[in-house]
């Protein structure tokens, strides 16, 4: 379970670190900009400090991270652009989903 919590708290600054750095590209005032383009900095700093400091080997917890990622960037798309995804993009996630239960439970 504690993997599992490093996990998600990496994806949730990843996602979280890309929006904001999206938005950061499109900001036109210069002190603003500025911000967001640290704030994206140290998210995304701590997304790479969490995934690294998991206590598991990468390899066997890429299943839960891209699901949890492909949730993560869904969840943070909408509500930093209100975008919802469509029909591909919810089957799709779906699949990514089962194939990290299989990963992660398969022993």
């Amino acid at each position: 379970m504690k993997v599992l919590a490093f996990i998600v708290a990496a994806t949730i600054f990843e996602a979280v670190g890309d929006a904001v750095m999206r938005i950061a590209l499109h900001y036109h005032v210069m002190p603003g900009r500025i911000l967001l383009f640290a704030s994206a900095t140290v998210l995304l700093a701590m997304y790479g400090a969490f995934l690294n400091l998991a206590p598991v080997e990468f390899a066997s917890a890429t299943g839960a991270y891209l699901a949890s990622l492909f949730i993560a960037f869904q969840i943070v798309n909408y509500l930093f652009f209100r975008h919802t995804p469509g029909p591909g993009v919810l089957v799709g996630g779906t699949f990514i989903v089962a194939g990290a239960a299989i990963i992660y439970f398969w022993k």
